[in-house]
């Protein structure tokens, strides 16, 4: 009797995980994909947009996973305590919780699920979804293939997708207030979607006043964040750091504005959540 399987593959909105789907489509057909996103409700609009014109290209529909409790729920069960780089309960509540729970019936159905990862070739396997089941098993295409981010570029503008409009100004896909963000990021946030600013800085201002010992970004409030001379500043700070990237690295044919493709190039920041991200 064979046994009967399942093949994911999670989509952030981000470049990694949609040049994932565009590879599995183009060297592995024979494989029947479900691709599913797991909705914070708090993810930028240029995210929906990307995702759905990978809809189009992959001709199916990507499964949204709605968690049944919002940012707000779980924001009052941690004592309105903001989520952080120490304490990441919204990727545990708001990405991993859902797909547990959509994928454990079919693990308790006996199915072995194969869930797709996008890390690269020239990333180490950094922190992602560790499978608790063993009938949930992980596959890393792109490390197998040795496929890096330039390989990442490639398939995206091959298959006419491109990049995400958000990579104008931000590096990373995931919530409007992702702790993860440069001080650069949100200041271009701020810029870009002035409601999402605020409405972080609401949740700042209550998560502070009931004795969070953090802030959105580290070190300083977006109160402060947002004052013009401070403003000022950051940008000031980024460029400079751009002068000297770019006196270390080659420019990339493929990236037609100044900054880097990331910036965590530029910044050296390489933590982030797979589940929210990639």
């Amino acid at each position: 009797m064979s046994v009967q399987k399942k093949h994911v593959l999670g989509l952030s909105g981000g470049r990694d995980s949609a040049a994932l789907a565009v590879y599995m489509r183009q060297h592995h057909p024979d494989i029947k994909l479900e691709y599913f996103f797991t909705d914070t409700g708090k993810e930028l609009p240029e995210v929906y947009e990307y995702l759905g014109r990978l809809e189009g290209f992959l001709g199916q529909s990507i499964l949204r996973l709605n968690p049944d409790r919002d940012f707000d729920f779980w924001l009052k069960q941690y004592n309105n305590f903001l989520p952080s780089a120490q304490t990441r309960w919204c990727t545990r509540q708001l990405k991993l919780r859902p797909f547990e729970s959509w994928v454990r019936p079919l693990l308790e159905e006996g199915l072995t699920v194969y869930s797709y990862v996008a890390i690269r070739g020239d990333e180490n396997y950094r922190e992602g979804y560790a499978s608790k089941h063993e009938n949930l098993k992980i596959k890393l295409p792109f490390k197998e293939a040795g496929i890096d981010k330039n390989g990442v570029l490639e398939l995206l503008n091959g298959a006419g997708l491109g990049l995400p409009k958000y990579y104008k100004w931000r590096t990373r896909s995931g919530c409007t207030f992702c702790f993860f963000q440069q001080k650069i990021e949100w200041v271009r946030l701020m810029k870009e979607h002035p409601e999402a600013f605020e409405e972080a800085k609401a949740y700042e201002k209550n998560a502070v006043d009931h004795g969070s010992p953090f802030t959105w970004s580290q070190g300083e409030s977006l109160e402060e964040l947002s004052r013009p001379e401070r403003i000022e500043q950051i940008k000031e700070e980024h460029l400079q750091r751009l002068e000297r990237l770019k006196d270390r690295v080659q420019p990339n044919p493929l990236r037609s504005d100044a900054d880097p493709l990331d910036l965590d190039d530029l910044y050296g920041n390489t933590k982030m959540c797979l589940a929210c991200h990639k």
